[in-house]
C-alpha cells in the first residue's frame, strides 16, 4: 500500500511540475516532494534510485550531455521504441539492478528523468521495465503503454505499419519532447527571431527536418521559434543564412496585409538570430548552408 501511495503522490507532483514547465523541471523542484508528511528526493546521484522504505525501484535517470551529442537513450533505443536502461556497473546482482528487476517483476510504474541542461531534467512517467538483457547489461523500458501490450522479443518481426506506428509513438512522448526541452533551455527560452519568452509560444524547429538525412534530435539542428516563425520557416517564408541572419522571401516582402506580417515577419528581414553563449548550441552553419538552399528554392 505504502509502494502504491508514494508512486501515486509522485505522479501528481510530476503532473504538476511539468504543466509548469513544460521545457523542463529543475531538480531542486523535483526534489520538493512529500508523501504522508514526509520528504522523498526523487532525483539523487545514482542513475537507479530505491528508497529504503520500497522493494522496487522507484526512478531511473539520465545524465545531461553536451548539446551537440544525443541524448544517451537516442544510441540505445530497441525495436518498437523502446529504451535500453543500462545496468549499473555489470553486476547484475547489485543491488540497484535487482531494484530494477524487483519494479519489472511486479509491474511498478516508474518515473525516467532525462537530463537537458545542468540539474534540469525532462519527467517521463510513467514508464515500466517490460524485459531484461542480461547478455547485453540493460534492461528495455516502455515510455509507452502501447508498448507493454506487445512481447519485446516480437517487435523486431512488426510489419511496417506496426513499426511505423511504434516510432511516431515514441517520438511523440519521448523524442520530441526532449529535443524542445534541450534547444529551449540552450536558448534561455525565448524565440531565436523576435526574443519572445513566453514558453507556452515556443518550439524546438528543426534546421534540417528530421525526416532528411542529418536531421538529427541534437541542439545545433535546433532553432528556439515562436510558433508564428517555426511555422514560416517550417514553409520557406523566412530562412536563416549560414551567418545567422534571417531573411524573408521575396514575394512576402512585397505583400500588403494587417500588423502580424507587417511586424512579424516582414521588420525580421535582416534581423541577426540571438544564438546560445554556449559555442556546442549554436546552429550548425553547414546544416543552415543545406537549409537555406532550400529556402531559395522555394523562393
Amino acid at each position: 500500500m505504502y509502494d502504491e501511495q508514494v508512486r501515486t503522490a509522485m505522479f501528481s507532483h510530476l503532473e504538476r511540475l511539468t504543466a509548469l514547465h513544460p521545457e523542463g523541471v529543475t531538480s531542486a523542484e523535483i526534489n520538493q516532494f512529500t508523501v504522508a508528511g514526509q520528504p522523498l528526493k526523487l532525483v539523487v546521484q545514482p542513475g537507479i534510485w530505491k528508497p529504503a522504505a520500497l522493494d522496487a525501484a522507484l526512478t531511473i535517470r539520465t545524465t545531461f550531455t553536451a548539446p551537440n551529442q544525443l541524448p544517451p537513450y537516442e544510441d540505445a533505443i530497441a525495436p518498437g521504441g523502446l529504451v535500453k536502461y543500462a545496468y549499473r556497473g555489470t553486476d547484475p546482482n547489485h543491488s540497484d539492478n535487482r531494484a530494477l528487476r524487483t519494479a519489472m517483476q511486479q509491474q511498478r510504474p516508474l518515473a525516467y528523468f532525462i537530463g537537458v541542461a545542468k540539474s534540469v531534467y525532462q519527467a517521463q512517467f510513467p514508464v515500466y521495465v517490460v524485459a531484461e538483457h542480461a547478455e547485453e547489461h540493460a534492461f528495455l523500458i516502455a515510455v509507452d503503454q502501447a508498448q507493454r501490450l506487445v512481447d519485446p522479443e516480437s517487435f523486431g518481426s512488426l510489419t511496417e505499419d506496426g513499426r511505423s506506428y511504434f516510432e511516431r509513438l515514441v517520438r511523440a512522448r519521448l523524442h520530441q519532447p526532449v529535443f524542445r526541452a534541450r534547444v529551449l533551455q540552450a536558448y534561455e527560452k525565448r524565440c531565436a527571431v523576435c526574443r519572445l519568452q513566453h514558453t507556452d509560444l515556443l518550439d524546438a524547429a528543426h534546421i534540417v527536418r528530421d525526416s532528411d538525412e542529418g536531421g538529427l534530435p541534437v541542439v545545433p539542428n535546433g532553432l528556439s521559434l515562436c510558433k508564428i516563425h517555426h511555422a514560416a520557416y517550417d514553409r520557406d517564408i523566412i530562412g536563416v543564412r549560414p551567418d545567422f541572419v534571417v531573411q524573408v522571401r521575396k514575394d512576402v516582402l512585397l505583400e500588403v496585409d494587417g500588423p502580424m506580417l507587417k511586424h512579424g515577419i516582414q521588420e525580421m528581414h535582416g534581423v541577426q538570430l540571438t544564438v546560445p553563449h554556449h559555442r556546442a548550441a549554436r546552429p550548425d552553419r553547414e546544416r543552415l548552408e543545406q537549409r537555406y538552399a532550400d529556402f531559395l528554392t522555394a523562393s
